[in-house]
């Protein structure tokens, strides 16, 4: 086990240079773009908050979704980790709200992957055994949700890039 937390800081730091690749060259358009009829996006509310589409159930199969819908939810369950861990309590989905545009949702993103590396610096060896519910209904080891997360940011990111090419295609 001595050896489980460095390889997850690397494994964090290869899925976060991916996400430096993309996350730079997104623009506001770009976010909101749909690539398909009936992709869930952010909508604004007349309270001028962008809110998320959403179904309590998940649709089968999945609608294709906006990058604003991406780094919103990416930020609603990296946030929502990062509470967790720090066991403190985590913002309800309905009150994490897209930023509003592409320059806000990167800096979000960067902050919650500055928390989220200060979060793996300060983990020993035992700490990874430490029991964490987030974000299944039964704890597991920390380290689990450690791996879970660089998973889910690596497809985050990997879905993000997929429909940023597919935007830039579209353009030409």
């Amino acid at each position: 086990m001595s050896e489980t937390l460095p390889i997850l800081r690397r494994q964090f730091a290869l899925t976060w240079r991916l996400a430096v690749e993309h996350l730079p060259a997104l623009t506001d358009e770009m976010c909101l773009w749909s690539p398909a009829p009936g992709a869930w996006t952010v909508r604004q509310g007349e309270d001028g908050a962008w809110r998320p589409d959403w179904a309590d159930a998940e649709p089968s199969p999945a609608p294709p979704v906006t990058i604003g819908w991406l780094t919103w939810h990416l930020d609603w369950w990296w946030s929502g980790l990062i509470a967790a861990v720090r066991d403190v309590p985590g913002r309800p989905r309905e009150s994490v709200h897209w930023p509003g545009s592409a320059a806000l949702v990167i800096a979000r993103l960067d902050a919650l992957a500055a928390a989220w590396l200060a979060e793996l610096d300060g983990l020993s060896a035992p700490d990874l055994d430490r029991p964490l519910a987030y974000p299944w209904p039964t704890p597991r080891p920390l380290a689990d949700a450690i791996a879970w997360s660089n998973v889910e940011v690596m497809k985050n990111v990997a879905e993000i890039g997929i429909v940023r090419h597919v935007y830039a295609a579209q353009q030409r």
